[in-house]
């Protein structure tokens, strides 16, 4: 085991871009640029960026769903090579979960939700009891274990989300990631979620990548930052030194965008 738990190193991804007219050549779309990413065993890594700044494309080369045009990413020492079969990146599941923005959409309304949290635990055949595996991380999420037996659309907003968690860490992952994981939520579910992420991250023993669009939430749970804009990132470092006392101009716009209620 290495300190560094997950390395990126010069992670580029260019996109072909068809030719306006017929029979011209397709141009090249980069939507990544030379990024080198750390993220310490047991910490917790805050993405923040605008709409289109490379944030969801980091995400998808970290956990090898995708290939990178150049560059490479290790877990724990051990190389990841995206594009591969998927029998190859067996090991690479069993370490990474993830939890995406709109936990409807992310749940299948046709299983239960004792059948949606067994999954992963199917797929990556995880050993032990299931059921009391999910009647756990149920409890560990604040749900009742009798809610297996229930369906998504019989839930809220943010109990969903909830099941959504329960499941990402159904299989006792070493990473966590979350992909905008509180946007869709309204600010008190958003507050107990936030209260949530920080619990299982101390229970489970979890390191953490959050990406997400609210300042507000990375200060709360990230101890380290990286800002990234045109798929680059523009500065980095510590949570409090990073927003508190940017030196880029980037940072700073991001910032002070951020809504204020006048007194």
């Amino acid at each position: 085991m290495t300190d560094t738990l997950l390395r990126a190193r010069g992670l580029t991804r260019r996109f072909p871009t068809p030719g306006r007219a017929p029979f011209t050549p397709a141009r090249w779309t980069t939507a990544l640029d030379d990024v080198d990413v750390d993220v310490r065993d047991g910490s917790a890594l805050g993405v923040i960026g605008e709409s289109g700044s490379g944030k969801s494309t980091l995400v998808r080369l970290l956990l090898g769903l995708d290939s990178p045009t150049a560059g490479t990413v290790e877990f724990d020492g051990r190389a990841v090579t995206a594009g591969a079969r998927a029998r190859s990146l067996h090991w690479l599941r069993r370490q990474t979960g993830i939890v995406f923005q709109d936990p409807y959409a992310s749940l299948d309304p046709r299983m239960s939700v004792g059948r949606i949290i067994a999954e992963p635990l199917w797929a990556l055949g995880v050993p032990g009891d299931r059921r009391a595996r999910v009647r756990e991380v149920l409890t560990a999420v604040g749900l009742e274990a009798e809610m297996a037996d229930r369906y998504p659309h019989e839930f809220s907003g943010g109990q969903r989300q909830r099941i959504a968690f329960a499941r990402a860490i159904a299989h006792r992952p070493r990473l966590l990631i979350g992909d905008e994981p509180l946007s869709a939520l309204d600010v008190t579910v958003r507050a107990q979620i936030l209260e949530l992420i920080r619990e299982l991250r101390s229970t489970q023993h979890l390191t953490l990548v959050l990406v997400s669009h609210d300042i507000g939430v990375v200060q709360n749970l990230c101890d380290q930052v990286v800002v990234m804009k045109d798929g680059r990132i523009v500065e980095e470092g510590p949570t409090e030194k990073v927003l508190l006392t940017p030196q880029v101009a980037y940072t700073r716009h991001l910032l002070a965008s951020i809504p204020t209620i006048a007194p």
